[in-house]
């Protein structure tokens, strides 16, 4: 809902809290308290993929890095740069809140964020905090957070660069530079994707259609450039700022029956100023926009805008007292659309108050928040959460957890012509969550279970012909993490059991909802032998229903990675990934295809540190 205090430089290698080695423990995160906070901290579920993890394993997209999350489920609709959506713990694909380098992102017109547009070259970190958190951040994070943070500079000056070329004529390239001079510092990327792609649906025209409507057996490329600049300064002990830009602009194509290609634009800018006047207080402002922008052709003739704005704001205060860390803070947030479909109402300002409390009790940790909700639509909506953890051993830790969200409804879902219903409510939520976490000198794991009941939740009313209130959804699931060293080999695996369940009264009750994979698993192997390194992940899903109904049944499937890197010298590597080797045709959105086998080779610089 509003930006996230900045992020505190320093490595945060891991796949998991629980998986980390104690000095990963102590690097911090910010996402789960919106304060700086170290790993071994941390009350919430919470999984860190940092920039050596994305050099480990060579992923060509976000997607790509994100599977095999605990809890999140992937729906892709067609290959590379085709819409993707994220469900987190079972939950909807518009319950999570994703921001980059603290500024909220996503279409405010259906809701979800375009995370497939943002390069993975330009990421240096991503944090992904499981649970509701509608408590910190307001509305859509029902589910979860993802909080995106791009490069910043580990050293006086660090270029890089990378290239790669692979299947389906796909290249890959970027570059960059990041320093610091003085008490200031600076980062420079850019980025280039094209990639002809595949064929991304292999639906049948109407009537009796099936999938995009249409049948257009051809390759549906992307293209994609970004750009974005950092950069901050410290001007005393008490005063520091910064701010950034990222502008990702793209081409893609696709099969659909009213539009079949579409320019892309997402771009991020925000600020911050941070004032710290003593050792107890700490003050930041942040200020910010996202913009999600789309114009959309038929066969190159233009068929409609869709252009939606995001400004925000937020004031934070923290106070360390009585051995204690309270916080308060204010949000704003204004939604605007500009389109050539006209909307009844065309810009939202949602005000948001909020305040936590986190203390330590010897053994004992607990963290409470509250907060309250101002929307100039739907009126006023309060959420809160406790979280608790007892260190009964030097090794273990078990964490308790209760919570209640929220998701306001779209400007599709309330004014696009013909369609929208103005009388919605807000989707809402209560969540449980218990865990155990163990690190070791062999490694660590950890074990939550969860449980969510939904209502409210916003479908179409047959009824009345309009969206409405209708459903109700109750989530129950299990997530799983380890990792350990064994005979030189570094080994991580995750596993997922879910049951998301519909509770709403009619033919649908009791079916599973729906590009949810009931049961998920990853297993990443990775060995150094000198200057060669080598790795492999096994990923694998059960099956899942693609509509609410659970009649149209999308097969399990499990998909094998490789990869390979060789160290030219200190500052040169060269990398070899196949993915999906065994060539495994699945689809996890019913009718659109997904890659078969494919390799990619890359060469990249940056010098050592």
């Amino acid at each position: 809902m509003a930006a996230a205090l900045s992020c505190v430089c320093g490595s945060v290698f891991a796949a998991d809290v629980a998986g980390d080695s104690a000095s990963d423990l102590n690097s911090v995160v910010v996402t789960a308290t919106r304060t700086e906070q170290t790993q071994v901290n941390t009350l919430s579920a919470v999984t860190v993929i940092d920039r050596a993890d994305i050099e480990r394993l060579q992923p060509q997209s976000v997607q790509d890095l994100l599977q095999g999350t605990p809890g999140l489920s992937i729906a892709n609709n067609g290959g590379p740069g085709k819409a993707t959506s994220f469900f987190l713990r079972g939950t909807e694909a518009d319950h999570v809140l994703v921001l980059v380098d603290g500024v909220k992102i996503g279409s405010a017109t259906l809701g979800q964020a375009s995370i497939q547009n943002i390069p993975v070259e330009q990421i240096e970190r991503i944090e992904i905090v499981r649970g509701p958190f509608s408590s910190l951040y307001g509305s859509e994070a029902l589910g979860g957070v993802i909080q995106i943070f791009t490069r910043r500079p580990q050293g006086a000056f660090v270029p890089n660069f990378n290239l790669g070329y692979g299947s389906n004529q796909s290249v890959r390239a970027g570059a960059g530079l990041a320093g610091k001079v003085g008490d200031g510092w600076y980062a420079v990327e850019a980025t280039h994707e094209n990639t002809d792609g595949i064929n991304a649906c292999r639906g049948k025209p109407s009537p009796g259609g099936a999938g995009c409507f249409v049948y257009e057996p051809d390759r549906d490329g992307f293209r994609d450039n970004s750009v974005s600049l950092k950069g901050g300064y410290r001007f005393s002990e008490a005063w520091d700022a910064d701010a950034q830009w990222l502008r990702s602009w793209g081409y893609n194509e696709y099969d659909g029956s009213q539009t079949n290609q579409s320019d892309v634009v997402q771009q991020v800018a925000g600020a911050r100023v941070h004032y710290r006047p003593s050792k107890l207080l700490t003050l930041t402002l942040n200020v910010g926009q996202s913009a999600d922008l789309s114009d959309n052709y038929k066969d190159g003739v233009f068929s409609n805008t869709f252009n939606t704005h995001r400004d925000l704001g937020s004031l934070q205060g923290d106070l360390a007292l009585g051995g204690g860390l309270w916080s308060l803070g204010y949000d704003w947030l204004r939604d605007r659309v500009d389109s050539t479909t006209t909307y009844a109402r065309d810009r939202r300002l949602n005000r948001g108050v909020f305040g936590q409390w986190q203390q330590t009790f010897g053994a004992h940790s607990l963290q409470a928040s509250v907060r309250r909700d101002d929307n100039q639509q739907f009126g006023g909506k309060t959420t809160g959460s406790v979280l608790w953890g007892w260190d009964f051993t030097r090794a273990l830790r078990l964490t308790a957890s209760a919570g209640t969200a929220f998701k306001a409804p779209t400007f599709n879902e309330l004014y696009y012509p013909g369609y929208g219903s103005p009388s919605l409510r807000p989707e809402s939520s209560r969540s449980y969550e218990l865990g155990l976490r163990g690190t070791h000198g062999w490694g660590g794991w950890s074990l939550n279970a969860f449980e969510t009941h939904i209502r409210d939740l916003i479908a179409y009313d047959a009824s009345v012909g309009l969206p409405g209130n209708v459903e109700r959804a109750r989530i129950h699931g299990v997530e799983a993490v380890a990792n350990t060293t064994l005979a030189g080999w570094d080994l991580r695996g995750t596993a997922t059991w879910l049951d998301p369940r519909n509770e709403s009264v009619g033919p649908n009750r009791d079916r599973l909802l729906p590009r949810r994979a009931g049961r998920s698993a990853r297993i990443d192997a990775d060995r150094r032998f000198g200057a060669f390194s080598i790795g492999a992940s096994v990923y694998a899903a059960d099956h899942r229903y693609d509509d609410i109904a659970n009649r149209t049944r999308l097969g399990g499937y499990a998909l094998t990675d490789l990869r390979l890197a060789y160290a030219l010298d200190r500052d040169w590597k060269l990398q070899l990934s196949a993915r999906n080797v065994f060539d495994k045709r699945y689809e996890t959105a019913a009718f659109y295809n997904q890659l078969g086998r494919t390799a990619m080779v890359s060469v990249s610089y940056q010098p050592a540190q």
